[in-house]
């Protein structure tokens, strides 16, 4: 887009200075429309932007992702919004074009970890999906193009600073990809594999049939796992990721991980929760954080109601069997995990967490044991033979 680099106030933390962006050859494909992006925001904009452009290539549906610290806290596709979630993601007053249903998906996902995202969109930010960002707390936003009206309105955010980035949507990097550690330069072939339909083709349980919904979050959780840090399982419901569990030493516990978002997903949707009166002039930020210390389970009572304050009357609770009960209601759930499950103890999490069809690379000297854990659960497992380790 004409320049060859962007001089960066410092790298990853103030005491990293100089810091820059540049283009070893040719130009730069992205270009600062507003504000002043940081290293990790920029690190943040190419593997967020890499996500959604990938998702549209496989599904032909818009596509927005809310990234923190290089790896996804939410990602969706432009498909409508039931009256209840536009009331969890506090949409229920917005206009929503199918991008910006995309962007409030994937913000909805995981709200709290959310907070300061980095935003990226498949398709030119159009006005609905301009005005979605402007009331959220975001750092900076990455899309192939903004329609005047939604560049007016990013140019007005955090006082004028919000960071708008635009990016070449056929820009091509090379094939081979270098990184530079402790002096070492590291060199690769870039992760170019496609996920398609066809990863799912070698289903190795009794259970066979896919259907559409679920080949489609079945993808979508596969490209969200591309560019999440590893290890890491994603689950997907209704065309979006509902929790990533990234960047764990061990599988299971991204299992627990994602697992344990999936849950508090289905818990905001609990007639208990659309009841919850807040007290005037409550900001959205503490809106999210009070509503997460009551779906927290292993807090005490005295830590729960630290929260109180925020709402105009105390707010009820639900015991540990009605809360299992809302969650059993929820089924049809997507997992995809970016390595072999090495122990049967991740189905045996997934399951209480609604999951009944799940694609994994397959490999491992227990893949037998896992299957047979899957059968006894009557879930559908798909083995793509493709690992999607990301670091």
């Amino acid at each position: 887009m004409g320049n060859q680099e962007i001089r960066l106030r410092y790298g990853c933390n103030p005491h990293q200075a100089p810091a820059r962006v540049y283009a070893a050859h040719g130009a730069l494909p992205i270009r600062v429309l507003n504000g002043n992006p940081g290293y990790i925001n920029l690190l943040d904009a190419l593997n967020s932007w890499q996500l959604v452009s990938e998702i549209t290539g496989a599904l032909g549906l818009p596509a927005a992702a809310s990234f923190k610290h290089v790896s996804p806290s939410g990602a969706a596709v432009g498909v409508p919004l039931t009256t209840e979630l536009k009331r969890i993601y506090f949409v229920d007053d917005a206009e929503l074009s199918p991008l910006a249903a995309a962007y409030a998906r994937a913000r909805g996902t995981d709200r709290m970890s959310s907070f300061g995202d980095w935003a990226a969109l498949s398709e030119p930010c159009d006005v609905p999906t301009a005005m979605l960002l402007k009331r959220e707390v975001s750092d900076g936003v990455i899309a192939p193009g903004y329609e005047e009206g939604a560049l007016d309105i990013l140019r007005k955010k955090k006082k004028g600073n919000y960071a708008v980035v635009e990016i070449d949507p056929g820009f091509t990097p090379q094939e081979i990809e270098r990184r530079e550690v402790f002096g070492l330069t590291f060199e690769q072939k870039r992760n170019t594999v496609k996920i398609t339909a066809d990863t799912l083709k070698n289903v190795v349980t009794e259970a066979k049939v896919i259907p559409p919904e679920a080949v489609r979050d079945l993808i979508l959780a596969q490209i969200t796992l591309k560019f999440t840090q590893s290890n890491s399982v994603c689950f997907a419901l209704g065309g979006q990721v509902i929790g990533v569990g990234a960047g764990q030493q061990s599988r299971v516990h991204c299992t627990r991980l994602a697992a344990s978002k999936a849950d508090k997903w289905f818990l905001r949707q609990h007639p208990l929760f659309a009841r919850l009166a807040f007290r005037e002039g409550i900001a959205r930020p503490d809106r999210d954080n009070a509503i997460d210390k009551l779906l927290e389970e292993s807090l005490t009572p005295a830590e729960r109601y630290a929260w109180q304050d925020d709402f105009a009357e105390a707010p009820e609770t639900l015991s540990a069997a009605e809360r299992a009960d809302w969650i059993n209601l929820f089924f049809g759930v997507s997992l995809a995990s970016d390595a072999f499950f090495p122990f049967r103890d991740n189905i045996d999490r997934a399951q209480r967490s609604g999951v009944r069809y799940i694609v994994q690379p397959g490999g491992s000297v227990r893949d037998d044991l896992v299957t047979e854990a899957c059968n006894e659960y009557g879930m559908a497992m798909a083995m793509s033979g493709i690992r999607l380790f990301h670091h």
